[in-house]
């Protein structure tokens, strides 16, 4: 009987890998098993070998970016979800520094372009309903405000957790997201209390 993959070795070694190669280091068989306690096999065993890595590797981000997002609860006030969801995208990014490196590299190939596209198209939803709802114009294109949204919060979390800039710097995010979504038809009080409490809230229940 075929022993039970065990989930906590292939994180283990997808970590080990995305760290190897933020620190320019040379990531092969052996070397990414080195003092991980498990042999090369392990690398055929949960990928397929090293092509197999890579591949998961960068879906690795996208879906630990899912779980992450999807942590976060929907409320009655749409643009307040907006801003949780950035809050949330972030929080990944600074729990996840190596793989959030890795997840926007196109030299690597996703196993699922699908499931990494929908990281985007929960914040095309949640557009959708501050439209439906009466916050931004009938003519906001969501996929467009989704994706100028995902622009900040993406600079932000890059220069922070990747980058020259303290933590304190993500603060910055909420004026930033109030002024898109004021350009977008939200009256400004509305929206500055609608932002501040989802980016209190963040991904909390």
């Amino acid at each position: 009987m075929a022993r039970a993959k065990d989930p906590k070795v292939r994180s283990q070694l997808l970590d080990r890998a995305a760290h190897m190669l933020r620190m320019r280091q040379p990531v092969t068989l052996r070397s990414l098993v080195a003092d991980t306690g498990v042999s090369t096999m392990a690398v055929y065993t949960y990928f397929g070998g090293m092509d197999g890595l890579w591949k998961a590797l960068r879906q690795e981000g996208f879906t630990r970016l899912a779980v992450k997002l999807a942590a976060v609860s929907q409320s009655a006030d749409p643009v307040r979800d907006l801003a949780a969801l950035g809050v949330a995208y972030q929080a990944n990014a600074l729990e996840n520094p190596d793989l959030y490196r890795v997840m926007f590299d196109a030299g690597f190939e996703l196993e699922d372009a699908d499931a990494a596209d929908e990281t985007l198209h929960c914040l095309v939803r949640a557009i959708e309903r501050a439209k439906t709802a009466g916050r931004f114009r009938d003519d906001v294109d969501p996929l467009e405000l989704a994706t100028r949204s995902w622009t900040i919060g993406h600079g932000l979390a890059s220069l922070v957790a990747t980058g020259p800039l303290p933590h304190e710097a993500l603060s910055h995010g909420a004026p930033m997201m109030i002024a898109l979504f004021v350009s977008a038809g939200d009256d400004p009080d509305r929206c500055r209390r609608s932002v501040e409490r989802g980016w209190g809230r963040g991904a909390q229940p």
